[in-house]
C-alpha cells in the first residue's frame, strides 16, 4: 500500500513543487525514492534541483529543455512564415535582409535533408 504523503510512480515516489525534498538510499547510498515529508526511510534532505533527484525523476537540465523546445519553435516559425507569404499576407522582399538571408538558408539546409529533419512530426 502507498503511504498517502507520497504518490508512486513506476517504483518511485515522485515529487511536485518541495523545496527540500527527504530521499531513501539503498545499501550502495544511490537515492531510490522522493518524499515530500519526512519518514520511515526519508530522513535525508536533499535541494530540489540535485543532480541525484534529477537522474531518479529523469528530469532535464531547463537549459537542454529550452533548448530543444527553441529548435522546435524555430521550425513552427519557419512554417509560419511560409504560410504568410503563401497567403499573401506578407511579402518576402518586406523582411529584413539578414532576415530573408537566414530564410533561404534554412530553406536550402531543409530541402538538401529531405523528409529526414522532421521536427515537427504529424503535428
Amino acid at each position: 500500500m502507498i503511504n498517502p504523503r507520497h504518490r508512486e510512480v513506476t517504483g518511485i515516489f515522485f515529487l511536485r513543487g518541495t523545496q527540500m525534498p527527504y530521499v531513501k538510499r539503498d545499501a550502495q547510498g544511490k537515492v531510490v525514492a522522493v518524499s515530500r515529508l519526512a519518514g520511515e526511510g526519508f530522513d535525508e534532505e536533499l535541494p530540489a534541483g540535485a543532480a541525484e533527484l534529477d537522474e531518479l525523476l529523469g528530469s532535464q537540465p531547463a537549459s537542454s529543455s529550452l533548448e530543444a523546445s527553441d529548435q522546435d519553435l524555430v521550425r513552427v516559425l519557419e512554417d509560419v512564415v511560409d504560410l504568410l507569404i503563401a497567403k499573401g499576407v506578407i511579402l518576402f522582399t518586406e523582411l529584413p535582409a539578414s532576415a530573408q538571408q537566414k530564410i533561404l538558408h534554412r530553406q536550402r539546409l531543409r530541402s538538401s535533408l529531405g523528409s529526414s529533419l522532421d521536427l515537427l512530426g504529424d503535428d
